[in-house]
């Protein structure tokens, strides 16, 4: 805060909230706001009714409880009052960054990941260690559905088993569960519907949940039958170029430098202008967070960074590819987390 010249941080629902105290919000129409004044204590100002829900931790900050006829803006107000520059949690709810705007009008306002992001990028060894068992229970899933038949089943149907094996598995909750199949995979982010899988399409599946706080995030291919010569030659690209990202993920490298090695693969095979998108993200207690793998980000690799490297090719019509694994920047090189098999795997 004293380097980024902020008086006060004020962080409501989100993934900050819980990395600094322990506690995540309900997302309620009720304001809960930690309140870090730059030169005094902190204070999580909370809804009565949700106080029995924080675990307090009287040596980080203390518990500000409010009642039904309270006006919890004027508190955090007065907790912050003569502060010129307050950083708002990036998720918190327009409504009440409006009336923080307006309870504080000669304070400046900006994103208090300007202060969060940087410090929740660089995980420490316990945070790699939760990261790793969420990417190791995936590859579990992954390794499963290679016996799994998938033609005759729609992509729905799909979607369901995936999300109930990333709950079997041990995870908290499951983010997202794309399955794509044929031509609908041209779409990176296609919402599985009901199309029934046949013989000759290739099915992408991409998915994660969180699982004791922090998230898992693998995509695997799989091909009902043997994928034709332009699968197989687009795909053998992809293997290359991940590859590509991956070792070129070094402590001191630059993101776009990352970027760049594993789409530079795609441009020499012809697939450059299918890779539509940059080549990762950040990855913690958010499943997309701070350090994004694209062109332009300059931010250097320290070790602790952990992200995702996933290139990939879509052919508008015809079929869509995509490989990912996380990976985290170690003073020996990157380390990849997931593990399951990167090879187009053939199913029935």
């Amino acid at each position: 805060m004293q380097e980024e010249g902020v008086d006060a941080l004020l962080l409501s629902v989100g993934p900050d909230l819980p990395y600094f105290t322990g506690y995540e919000a309900m997302p309620l129409e009720r304001l809960t706001m930690l309140v870090v004044p730059r030169e005094s204590d902190a204070v999580l100002v909370v809804p009565r009714l949700e106080a029995p829900r924080v675990e307090e931790r009287p040596e980080v900050f203390c518990v500000d409880a409010w009642d039904e006829v309270d006006d919890p803006v004027a508190r955090v107000a007065a907790l912050v009052d003569g502060a010129r520059s307050v950083a708002v949690g990036d998720h918190t709810w327009a409504r009440f960054v409006l009336a923080m705007q307006s309870a504080l009008p000669r304070a400046q306002f900006c994103a208090a990941s300007h202060v969060t992001a940087p410090l929740r990028a660089v995980k420490d060894a316990d945070e790699i260690e939760a990261l790793y068992a969420a990417a190791r229970s995936v590859d579990e899933i992954a390794i499963e559905m290679r016996e799994r038949p998938f033609a005759g089943r729609t992509e729905r149907e799909v979607h369901r088993e995936l999300m109930e094996r990333i709950l079997d598995v041990g995870h908290e909750r499951v983010n997202f569960a794309i399955v794509a199949t044929g031509p609908n995979a041209a779409s990176p982010h296609h919402d599985p519907a009901d199309r029934v899988i046949a013989k000759g399409d290739v099915v992408l599946c991409d998915f994660g949940g969180t699982m004791h706080g922090y998230c898992s995030d693998i995509t695997r291919m799989f091909a009902v039958g043997e994928p034709d010569a332009e699968v197989r030659d687009a795909y053998a690209a992809l293997r290359v170029a991940q590859e590509a990202g991956v070792q070129s993920a070094q402590v001191g490298a630059t993101y776009e430098a990352v970027d760049a090695a594993a789409r530079d693969v795609l441009v020499g095979a012809g697939f450059g202008d299918a890779f539509v998108h940059r080549t990762g993200h950040g990855i913690g207690m958010e499943a997309h967070e701070d350090p994004y793998v694209v062109a332009g980000n300059t931010t250097e690799l320290v070790a602790g960074h952990a992200f995702s490297i996933e290139p990939g090719v879509y052919l508008p019509g015809r079929f869509g590819l995509r490989l990912e694994d996380i990976v985290v920047a170690t003073a020996d090189g990157p380390r990849r987390l997931n593990d399951a098999p990167r090879d187009l795997a053939i199913v029935a």
